[in-house]
C-alpha cells in the first residue's frame, strides 16, 4: 500500500531551501499554502549537503524542511541526489568523471559529472541511498522517491576506462562469442576483424566513419549502464521502503535522444516528464502536445506525471522568451488533458545564484506582488477544480511509430543525405495529425496495433524482421499502415534487409525501390493531386501495390510518389517524398479511409482532446472559437452546456460531459 499522496492533481515544483535562509523557509511554506501547493521535489542536487564527507551524513536540515511541509500538509518527492557528485567525491574518484567521444574528460563543477560504469560512483551511490532510505523509512510525508535527475541529458555517453571494461563486459554478455559479434558487426569491411574481447575499444572520434553496427551497439550500452545506475538505486529503496513508488524524471521525451524509453517505462512505478517550450517556435504547444502523448505512450496510456516545466522563460536557449499571459495555464492543462496527474514546475522560488538564476519559478524575482504569482494562484485554484480528472485515461484510435533504436541508426555517418533526420518526419506527420484534431498513441513497431484504425511509420530506417511481420498481420487483420520513405532498410545490426529495399516492408508494401534520389538543398518535385515534395524522391517499382499519385517532376517523373497495397482485410500506403504541401490533406483522407473519428471544421489553433469523461477545450489562437455539440458542466465555472461552447481566445475551458441517456427497452 502505498503512503497517502495528494488528491486530485499534484500541483509544485522542485523546492531548493538550501539556498535561502530559515526566515524564506517559513514564507515559502506560506506561499504554498496560498497557491495550492500540495507536492514538491527536494534534495535534487543536495548530495553534498546530505554527506559533506564520506560515510558522514548530515540529515538534520532536511529534517526541518520535511517536517514543516509535512504540518503543513505539503507531501515530498524525496530525491536521490547522485546527478551532482560533491567536490569531495571528484577530488578522491578523478576517474569517474565522464569523457567524452573525443577523448577529454569533464571538468567539475556541471551536473551528470559522473560515469555510470564507475565502481567507485556506484558504491557510493548504493551507500548514500541506503543512508537515505533508512533515515526517512515510514515518513509519512514522503509519498515518492525520485532517482537522479534527467538520465542521458547532457551526458549521454562516456568513454573513459570504466566504460569500456563495462562495454567489453556488456558484448561478451550480449553476442556470447567474438565469432558472433564479427558478423553481426559486418568487421570484414575495412578489415576491424577482433580476435581478441581486449582488442575491442569504444568507438572514439575517427578522421573517418566509425563502424555503424558498433556505434549502435554502443548507444544500446551506454543507455543500459544509466538504467542500471537507476536500477541499482530503486532496488535499494524497494527494500528499505517497500511501498513507495519510484520514479526518474526523463529530459522531455521527445529530446531523450540517446534513451530509449521504451526500456525505461516498463522499469519505473510511475512515469514521470520534464518538458520545456522551444520558445522561438510561434506553435510550440504542438511540440508540447507530443512530448505529452510521448510520455502517456511510454507509460502504457496510464497516467504519468508532469515532473517540470517553466513558470515564464528558461534560461538555456539562445533566446529565452517569457510566456505571455495565459500561456502558462495552457501548457499546464495541455498536460493534464493529455494524461499527466501533475502539474509541477523548476522550480519554487527563483534562484539568485548559480548557472540558473534567470530561469523562471512559481516564484519569481519580483516577488508575490507580481502577475506571475497570481498566475500562479490562479492555476493552483483550477487544478483543485479539476480533480475528478485524476485517474481518467486518454483514448486514441491512430498510432505513431517510435523506435530509439531506429532514431540512433539513421543519425550515425553516411546515410545518403543530411537531411534524412528522424524528428524531422516524426514531426512533419505528429503536426498535421494535430492540426486534424486527432489524438494519437506513440507505439513501438512490434507493440500491438489491433485497437488502433490507422498507424503512421514517418520514420522506421531500422525495422527487425519480427516488428515488420506485426506491421503486415496488423494490415492483414483489416488495419490502415502508412509508411514514409526510407524505412524498412536495416536490420538491428543496421545491416540492409536481403533484396530490394525497402526490404522488410517490401511485402506489405506490395513494392520495392530500385534506386534512392536524395534531393538538393531547396530542391522541391511535384506530385500529383496538389503535393510538393523536398528531400527525397525514388524509383518505386510497384509489385501488388497500385499507383495512387505520380512524381510529376525531378528525377523519378512519371513513376509512383504514393502507392496503395491491398492486403488482407487493411491496407498499406507508401509516400516516397517529404511533402512540403499537402501532407495534411492527404492524411485526411487516409483518416476518413479509416474512419478515424474526430471534429470538422474547427480552426487548427483549437486543441479538443477527451481524457475520461472531461472534454479540453485549449484555445491558442487570438479569437474565439465555438465548438458545437457540448453537453455537460463546466468545470471551472459551473455553467451547464447543451449545445455550442465558446472558448474565448488564449482561453481554456473543461467540460465534464455528461454521458448519454439510456434508450428505454421496448417490451
Amino acid at each position: 500500500m502505498y503512503p497517502e499522496r495528494p488528491a486530485g492533481i499534484a500541483y509544485g515544483g522542485d523546492y531548493n531551501p538550501e539556498q535561502w535562509p530559515r526566515e524564506v523557509h517559513e514564507e515559502d511554506v506560506a506561499l504554498m499554502r496560498e497557491a495550492g501547493v500540495n507536492l514538491v521535489s527536494l534534495g535534487m542536487f543536495s548530495w553534498a549537503l546530505m554527506e559533506p564527507d564520506e560515510g558522514r551524513y548530515e540529515f538534520g536540515w532536511l529534517d526541518e524542511i520535511i517536517d514543516r511541509l509535512h504540518a503543513a500538509g505539503i507531501a515530498v518527492d524525496l530525491a536521490t541526489p547522485t546527478a551532482a557528485p560533491p567536490a569531495w567525491f571528484t577530488a578522491r574518484h578523478p576517474d569517474t568523471l565522464p569523457v567524452g567521444r573525443d577523448g577529454v574528460r569533464i571538468g567539475f563543477g556541471g551536473r551528470q559529472s559522473a560515469c555510470s560504469s564507475a565502481p567507485a560512483f556506484r558504491e557510493a551511490t548504493a551507500r548514500l541511498v541506503r543512508a537515505l532510505a533508512t533515515h526517512y523509512r515510514g515518513h509519512p510525508a514522503v509519498v515518492l522517491w525520485h532517482v537522479h535527475n534527467e538520465y542521458g541529458a547532457p551526458l549521454g555517453e562516456c568513454y573513459c576506462e570504466h566504460s569500456v571494461a563495462a562495454w567489453r563486459d556488456w558484448l561478451r554478455h550480449h553476442y556470447r562469442d567474438l565469432a558472433a559479434l564479427n558478423d553481426a558487426w559486418g568487421t570484414t569491411f575495412w578489415g576491424q576483424r577482433y580476435t581478441d574481447w581486449s582488442q575491442i575499444d569504444a568507438p572514439r572520434h575517427n578522421h573517418t566513419a566509425v563502424n555503424p553496427a558498433q556505434r549502435l551497439d554502443f548507444a544500446r550500452f551506454s543507455d543500459a549502464q544509466h538504467r542500471e545506475h537507476y536500477t541499482l538505486q530503486r532496488d535499494l529503496l524497494r527494500e528499505i521502503t517497500p511501498g513507495v513508488p519510484v520514479t526518474t524524471n526523463f529530459a522531455g521525451t521527445v529530446n531523450c535522444k540517446s534513451t530509449d524509453l521504451w526500456r525505461w517505462g516498463r522499469e519505473l512505478d510511475v512515469v514521470a516528464n520534464d518538458h520545456y517550450l522551444k520558445a522561438e517556435r510561434p506553435d510550440n504547444h504542438i511540440d508540447l502536445a507530443m512530448s505529452a502523448d510521448l510520455a502517456r505512450s511510454v507509460a502504457g496510456g496510464e497516467p504519468w506525471m508532469l515532473m517540470e516545466h517553466s513558470a515564464g522563460a528558461v534560461n538555456w536557449q539562445p533566446r529565452n522568451l517569457a510566456k505571455r499571459p495565459g500561456e502558462m495555464r495552457r501548457n499546464s492543462l495541455a498536460h493534464v488533458a493529455r494524461g499527466s496527474d501533475s502539474v509541477l514546475f523548476f522550480q519554487f522560488r527563483a534562484s539568485r545564484f548559480g548557472a540558473e538564476k534567470f530561469h523562471s519559478a512559481m516564484v519569481p524575482h519580483a516577488g508575490p506582488g507580481s502577475a506571475q504569482w497570481r498566475e500562479i494562484v490562479a492555476l493552483g485554484a483550477d487544478l483543485r477544480a479539476l480533480a475528478g480528472v485524476r485517474g481518467g485515461r486518454v483514448r486514441a484510435e491512430v498510432a505513431v511509430v517510435w523506435d530509439w533504436e531506429s532514431y540512433w541508426a539513421l543519425e550515425l555517418d553516411w546515410r545518403p543525405s543530411v537531411d534524412l533526420r528522424f524528428r524531422e518526419r516524426i514531426d512533419a506527420f505528429y503536426e498535421a495529425l494535430w492540426r486534424e484534431h486527432v489524438t494519437v498513441d506513440f507505439v513501438h513497431p512490434s507493440a500491438d496495433l489491433t485497437r488502433y484504425r490507422l498507424v503512421v511509420a514517418p520514420s522506421a530506417y531500422l525495422l527487425t524482421e519480427a516488428s515488420a511481420k506485426n506491421l503486415h498481420r496488423y494490415v492483414e487483420a483489416g488495419g490502415n499502415l502508412l509508411v514514409s520513405y526510407f524505412s524498412g532498410i536495416v536490420d538491428e545490426h543496421d545491416t540492409i534487409h536481403p533484396g530490394p529495399h525497402p526490404g522488410a516492408l517490401r511485402e506489405v508494401l506490395g513494392l520495392s525501390v530500385e534506386e534512392f534520389h536524395p534531393l538538393r538543398e531547396h530542391e522541391t518535385v511535384a506530385v500529383t493531386g496538389g503535393l510538393d515534395g523536398r528531400i527525397w524522391s525514388e524509383r518505386v517499382r510497384p509489385a501488388t501495390a497500385v499507383a495512387e499519385r505520380d512524381f510529376a517532376s525531378g528525377p523519378d517523373a512519371g513513376h509512383p510518389a504514393l502507392t496503395r497495397h491491398d492486403l488482407g482485410a487493411g491496407a498499406a500506403w507508401y509516400l516516397a517524398t517529404a511533402p512540403v504541401t499537402g501532407l495534411r490533406e492527404l492524411l485526411a483522407e487516409l483518416l476518413d479511409r479509416a474512419a478515424v473519428t474526430r471534429p470538422r471544421g474547427l480552426p487548427d489553433t483549437l486543441e479538443l482532446v477527451r481524457r475520461g469523461r472531461h472534454l479540453f477545450l485549449i484555445n491558442h489562437g487570438d479569437e474565439p472559437v465555438t465548438v458545437e455539440g457540448v453537453t455537460g458542466t463546466d468545470v471551472f465555472d459551473g455553467a451547464r452546456h447543451n449545445g455550442p461552447v465558446t472558448v474565448a481566445a488564449g482561453a481554456v475551458t473543461v467540460v465534464e460531459e455528461q454521458p448519454p441517456t439510456p434508450k428505454e427497452s421496448t417490451p
